[in-house]
């Protein structure tokens, strides 16, 4: 098939979750079907990384967008006029619709028209939307449940926001979800969540988000390693507040039960109050993005995940099973993945709890070697993109034979479609 995807981040490299989600998905479409790969970039280095993806696919193509304090505040006022929720309305781009019209029209001037457009997460339905062609919507996540969470979180004036951004969400998504003739969700519990904002039922498969687990060997852990690691990215709302919150609330827990611990936040652009940790806690280290983690993982005795908010599946818990190291979360912070809490991992939603859970790993190497070994063959099983992406086909295939039958399952008449 000829397939018009877009993304809003450039997927590669693949090392962060958003774009190892795409980036496999990515490949395995490329090995079975024409791809157009259009996307947003925002510095020189992203312009890099999508010239990058040529290669891969028949054609890429980059559109830039701009990120700033005054872009923010421009747009959320926006938003508040226009009843959309902020995050659509920040992501607008007239330069992205007029290049998307052009690729279509030029695609079917040439005889070799688009068979469909693959919305990769919900910002980008909205480029999808006025385009004459069957519309797949992929979802990482129920995007109104991240900030259903974030707000239950936060208090004063943030919290209004975020009450009144969750809401707008569930409205819009809701909308998107019941007029795009196709959508995909990672997990049962997104699915759910995507039912309950359309206000009905439909058909969404659940494809999985998978890693290359052939790729990623067990990286080997120093003995007696007293190392607590976090590894994602460090702007993202909800792993802000859970790093804070360990910070905080748990880790001066493990301080009183271990000698000689240090937390290692690894990941991209923290934000100030994440790098201000260090000042506070010597042996807190910050070190915002690193290429290779190994050292990291090879100096600690699990990686945490102590999400209180957010949606989808946690790619960095699918990457610490690849890569042997145990892994300590809270309940939300591994929705959507099927592990049993003490074979293949530890779970802990108190602060006494996932404290309890840290220690025990600090303490145990043995008890770590076995729940790594236990999750990186679950990770096999369930989790390589060599498995779970073929599912995307046979989403495709349904989805081309509908417009060829002239209706699918949910969709709706051209003229109510989400306005961009």
């Amino acid at each position: 098939m000829n397939v018009l995807l877009l993304t809003q981040i450039v997927p590669y490299p693949p090392d962060s979750g958003p774009k190892v989600k795409t980036y496999y998905l990515l490949r395995h479409l490329a090995s079975r079907h024409r791809v157009t790969l259009v996307c947003f970039t925002r510095n020189e280095q992203e312009d890099a990384d999508a010239a990058a993806l040529r290669d891969l696919v028949a054609e890429v193509h980059t559109v830039p967008l701009a990120r700033s304090a005054v872009r923010n505040a421009v747009t959320l006022a926006g938003s508040l006029a226009s009843g959309r929720p902020w995050i659509i309305e920040r992501d607008g781009s007239a330069a992205m619709h007029r290049l998307l019209s052009r690729l279509v029209r030029d695609a079917a001037a040439a005889g070799r028209p688009y068979d469909l457009v693959h919305a990769d997460q919900l910002n980008m339905a909205q480029f999808a939307a006025p385009l004459p062609l069957p519309r797949l919507l992929d979802q990482h996540n129920a995007v109104w449940t991240v900030f259903r969470r974030l707000a239950a979180q936060e208090r004063g004036p943030r919290r209004l926001l975020w009450e009144r951004e969750w809401r707008q969400l569930r409205r819009y998504e809701g909308q998107v979800c019941r007029t795009f003739e196709a959508v995909t969700a990672v997990s049962e519990e997104d699915r759910q969540a995507l039912l309950d904002a359309i206000g009905g039922h439909r058909d969404i498969p659940v494809i999985p988000i998978a890693v290359d687990a052939e790729r990623e060997a067990p990286i080997a852990r120093q003995p007696g390693a007293r190392g607590i690691l976090s590894l994602a990215t460090m702007m993202w709302p909800p792993n802000v507040d859970g790093v804070l919150w360990f910070a905080s609330s748990i880790y001066p827990l493990i301080k009183r039960q271990v000698e000689g611990v240090h937390f290692f936040v690894v990941g991209q652009r923290p934000v100030p109050e994440v790098r201000a940790l260090p000042a506070q806690d010597a042996t807190i280290e910050v070190t915002g993005y690193v290429p290779d983690p190994a050292p990291y993982i090879a100096g600690s005795a699990c990686l945490i995940v102590p999400l209180r908010s957010g949606g989808g599946m946690r790619v960095k818990i699918l990457e610490a099973l690849a890569r042997g190291i145990p892994v300590v979360s809270t309940t939300i912070g591994y929705e959507g993945i099927d592990l049993i809490p003490g074979e293949h991992l530890l779970v802990g939603d108190t602060p006494e709890e996932f404290a309890a859970a840290v220690t025990q790993l600090l303490t145990d190497p043995e008890l770590g070697g076995r729940i790594a070994a236990a999750g990186r063959r679950r990770l096999l099983e369930r989790y390589d993109w060599r498995a779970v992406c073929p599912a995307m086909d046979r989403v495709y295939e349904q989805l081309v034979r509908a417009r060829g039958a002239g209706s699918s399952q949910g969709a709706a008449p051209r003229e109510s479609r989400v306005k961009a």
